[in-house]
């Protein structure tokens, strides 16, 4: 049994048993996935995939209950060699961030620069994504630190701290009748809205809001991204509700900004890291540089260490 073996039956689920796109991620041949495979079955003595001729279809029941051994396998041999790296290469190294389009475009440029200020020799990695994704990526170890407002608090392996609380605004055009009389659930409705896709930035809490008042919101367009959200509302297409920090006075002066923390329920910002992944003393500065008061003793303490 090798590491090479568990990878390839690893990534052939990861990859919906594409063995083309396994030996791709793993820069060998497809041929060599398929002896690897088939070499770890013979020693384990079971089929761990159900097969159509030469193709992988799925999962065996003992390939089911066997593949989460293997995770941990491997996400220990990871954990092993990050702790050998701190030692061996103390203050260098890989920091994968991974966080959703606003969280990376608004929250993370001032910690990213004050990271790097402090910790030159570390090379950072910023992955973009949906909370569910950027969850998986923590689980699956192809994060170090995860920075979403939804979903990762679901997920039990993983540790979510939270960072802040945020509100949205409503966004209009200057002139906009909107921002003539207090604004209210009613008169918004009244209006096509353009907010964001469901699982972002708050967005559950915009449609809780709504449904509790017994109103069906005109949603006209929906995005991940504030900016795309912004300029369709410059365009008229409709008023927007972002994240208050995705409003700057200066740079989106077209727009007007009605504060609606009255409307909705306030929004947490969490960092999140896998529950069981070694994590490398840069790791710890830069969750701190993130959130000041998630000191190293405060992660370790949330971790039961």
């Amino acid at each position: 049994m090798n590491f090479q073996q568990l990878r390839s039956v690893r990534e052939a689920q990861r990859r919906n048993f594409n063995l083309t796109e396994v030996a791709q991620a793993l820069f060998t041949s497809q041929p060599g996935v398929s002896r690897q495979i088939r070499e770890l079955e013979e020693e384990l003595g079971i089929d761990l995939f159900v097969r159509a001729g030469k193709r992988l279809t799925g999962l065996t029941e003992p390939g089911a209950h066997v593949l989460p051994i293997i995770e941990r396998l491997l996400l220990e041999a990871d954990n092993l060699k990050h702790a050998a790296d701190d030692f061996a290469t103390s203050g260098s190294g890989l920091l994968r961030v991974a966080a959703t389009h606003s969280q990376a475009r608004y929250a993370l440029p001032p910690a990213v620069r004050d990271f790097r200020l402090q910790h030159p020799d570390v090379s950072l990695q910023l992955h973009q994504g949906s909370p569910q994704q950027i969850a998986q990526w923590l689980l699956r170890g192809e994060a170090d630190v995860g920075i979403a407002t939804e979903a990762l608090a679901q997920y039990p392996d993983l540790i979510a701290l939270p960072c802040y609380r945020w509100t949205h605004v409503v966004i209009v055009p200057q002139g906009h009748a909107l921002a003539e009389q207090p604004l209210t659930l009613e008169r918004l409705a009244r209006e096509p809205i353009i907010t964001y896709e469901p699982g972002y930035t708050g967005r559950s809490h915009i449609d809780e809001a709504f449904a509790a008042a017994g109103l069906a919101p005109q949603i006209a367009l929906s995005a991940m991204d504030a900016d795309v959200i912004k300029t369709y509302v410059e365009l008229g297409l409709g008023v927007g509700i972002v994240a208050s920090i995705a409003f700057d006075a200066e740079r989106d002066r077209g727009l007007l900004a009605l504060d609606a923390r009255h409307l909705f329920a306030d929004n947490m910002t969490r960092i999140a890291v896998r529950r069981s992944a070694y994590l490398r003393d840069y790791v710890y500065a830069f969750i701190q540089t993130f959130a000041p008061p998630l000191e190293r003793a405060a992660v370790e303490r949330a971790r039961g260490e």
